[in-house]
């Protein structure tokens, strides 16, 4: 009788050399069981030993393909193999994302449909399409006009495009003073000035944005109400409610980015108080997949127009087959499924970042995929993150973050998103273990 392994080590040979290609389907066990003249028990044990391997995935009721490519160790997808681990990316994945998600792609590679969904598509989508985005980016009762929906070929440059139409080159726009990092390029491509705005702990403070605008007009401002980018926060009803007063007696436009409201989804966003004063801006990367990167906005009416020509003029138009999938699989209820399983691994990732941080400043939300950690007195963030390098771990500056400011706060963000839990794990116990010691510089013989 054949030994397994003997007869995975056959089968391995022949994927290696290309004979089985990826998406090849193995036969059913029993059937491959008398092909090779072994048991049936035997063959079971071969298909697990391939799937061990990473050579082969099963999907319920399709059967056993042979992988696109080989599983990977260590770092999940989106972290670059150079940098150890990469605690800077921030892409949240989940062991069954990748089944939920090809489930729904049948439809879609039928010769008939595959013609449709390849060929192009404008800023404006088709009506089945702006449908979907809008169910997409409905929340805590709030649901935007299908008809004022326009789609990018990625979130920034859904953002990029609504901070086109709303500031002139030579304005100002306000933002937070600790804001997403590609804000200042985008701002510096556009030849616009980007105007820090004070925060506190509900997020930015509305007479900031008041007084900003007193002093010289603010064509809009970019914010990010739930799980702010680095810090976590939410801000509460009561501010949403005092900001969206001041946008409205000030004619002040918001773009509210909500790429991270996914897993805070029963919280209205902005543009529920202040309707025709808010852009909506998201994207299916950090939803669904760090591959998918399709964008799309919420628009007021008034901004249609001036929005679509600048997606167009500068060639920011989406991929048609990225939107149809998407919609797909909000039909068939995958993306519900792969955000619930992504909002449960935020709160287990979350355990491991206050196992190891516990004892340190670390603000934070039990839903967010990001901590932003005020570092001990004897570290400075640029040594830390310099001394973090050296350990193979790679974090962010808090000036990566800052708009104007004279000085960065002495913090780094952690981005929990990326690696294996188990990785992660590691390295935040390393992080943890580095911040007790003495800085390099700060040891005398």
């Amino acid at each position: 009788m054949r030994d397994y392994q003997q007869v995975a080590d056959a089968v391995a040979a022949d994927i290696a050399t290309g004979r089985l290609r990826p998406g090849d389907r193995l036969p059913p066990q029993r059937d491959f069981a008398r092909q090779q003249g072994i048991a049936n028990s035997t063959a079971a044990r071969v298909y697990k030993e391939l799937s061990h391997r990473g050579l082969t995935v099963g999907e319920v009721g399709r059967g056993t393909f042979v992988r696109a490519v080989g599983r990977v160790a260590g770092p999940a997808p989106g972290e670059p193999t150079d940098h150890g681990i990469n605690l800077a990316l921030n892409y949240p994945t989940v062991p069954e994302q990748a089944g939920l998600l090809a489930a729904g792609l049948d439809k879609l590679l039928r010769p008939d449909v595959m013609d449709s969904v390849l060929r192009p598509v404008g800023a404006a989508g088709t009506p089945a399409l702006r449908r979907a985005a809008a169910e997409l980016l409905a929340r805590g009762g709030w649901r935007p006009d299908p008809a004022r929906v326009l789609f990018a070929g990625n979130g920034r440059q859904a953002i990029s495009a609504a901070i086109t139409a709303l500031v002139p080159p030579g304005a100002r726009l306000g933002a937070e003073e600790l804001t997403y990092p590609a804000l200042n390029a985008i701002a510096g491509h556009l030849g616009i000035t980007v105007v820090p705005l004070a925060m506190d702990g509900a997020g930015v403070i509305p007479e900031a944005v008041a007084a900003a605008h007193r002093s010289a007009p603010l064509h809009a401002v970019y914010v990010q109400p739930t799980l702010h980018n680095p810090l976590s926060l939410t801000m509460p009803w009561e501010r949403r409610t005092e900001l969206a007063e001041v946008l409205t007696r000030w004619g002040i436009y918001a773009v509210e980015d909500i790429i991270w409201a996914f897993l805070y989804d029963d919280l209205p966003p902005l543009a529920a108080l202040a309707p025709e004063h808010t852009v909506v801006v998201d994207s299916l990367s950090k939803r669904i997949a760090p591959g998918l990167t399709a964008g799309f906005a919420a628009v007021p009416g008034p901004i249609v127009t001036g929005m679509t020509a600048a997606l167009h003029s500068r060639g920011w138009t989406p991929s048609r087959f990225a939107l149809e999938a998407a919609a797909q699989w909000q039909a068939d209820g995958a993306v519900s499924a792969v955000v619930r399983a992504k909002q449960r691994a935020a709160l287990a990732r979350q355990e491991v970042a206050e196992r190891h941080l516990g004892d340190f400043t670390v603000r934070t939300d039990p839903r967010s995929y990001f901590c932003w950690w005020q570092l001990p007195p004897a570290w400075r963030a640029d040594m830390f993150v310099a001394a973090a390098a050296r350990q193979g771990i790679a974090v962010t500056p808090a000036a990566a973050f800052s708009v104007g400011l004279s000085r960065s706060p002495n913090a780094i963000r952690i981005g929990l998103a990326s690696p294996q839990l188990d990785v992660l794990s590691r390295a935040l116990a390393t992080l943890a273990e580095l911040a007790r010691s003495v800085p390099d510089d700060l040891v005398t013989d």
